[in-house]
């Protein structure tokens, strides 16, 4: 747009318009918006090629940081259980530790879906249906074990690590994953 009062020219940088005030250009009193072009840093691309740039919004969020401390919280919680059914298993019951980190995982991940679900993602979780949400965190909860049963079979077979320790390990490090499943598809707001 532009007559006598008023001058824009809107340009894009980094994915958000910017404009400036400037002084009139008409010097009937009325300040003219005025914007120089600016060139864009980046081409633009659709926000769904360029994932880190969402993680890099999503950071500066303070709900997402509590909603991970909260996560963390049952994680805990649910490490402490996996370990100890693990172990239980392993020592007690004298099964094979494939066969105790698959029964540990199955008690861990049901009271991580149940806790996760009501405090979590409590406010996207009401706004979905249990039985899709349990499929999904199920799903992505198998994918992130699939991923801790290689770290632990490697840890024991390969490197030697004791296996309550490869088992914490193995947990550990399949956490993230677990987290960013959950948070982007299991629990997300429907809409």
């Amino acid at each position: 747009m532009h007559d006598e009062a008023t001058a824009v020219e809107l340009t894009r940088r980094n994915g958000s318009t910017a404009i400036d005030i400037a002084a009139p250009a008409s010097g009937n009193g009325h300040p003219a918006l005025e914007m120089e072009p600016i060139p864009p840093a980046l081409p633009a691309a659709p926000a769904a090629l360029r994932p880190h740039v969402r993680l890099l919004h999503g950071m500066r969020r303070p709900a997402n940081w509590v909603q991970l401390i909260q996560f963390g919280l049952v994680g805990g919680l649910g490490f402490v259980i996996n370990l100890a059914v693990f172990a239980f298993c392993l020592h007690v019951v004298m099964i094979d530790y494939r066969a105790a980190y698959v029964v540990a995982w199955l008690v861990a991940v049901s009271n991580n879906f149940l806790l996760n679900r009501r405090w979590t993602f409590n406010a996207h979780a009401r706004s979905g249906q249990i039985h899709f949400q349990a499929l999904r965190f199920f799903l992505v909860s198998l994918v992130a074990a699939g991923v801790g049963l290689l770290l632990l079979m490697l840890q024991v077979e390969v490197i030697g690590v004791s296996k309550v320790p490869a088992q914490a390990l193995a947990v550990a490090a399949s956490t993230p994953l677990n987290f960013l499943g959950n948070k982007l598809w299991s629990f997300r707001p429907q809409g």
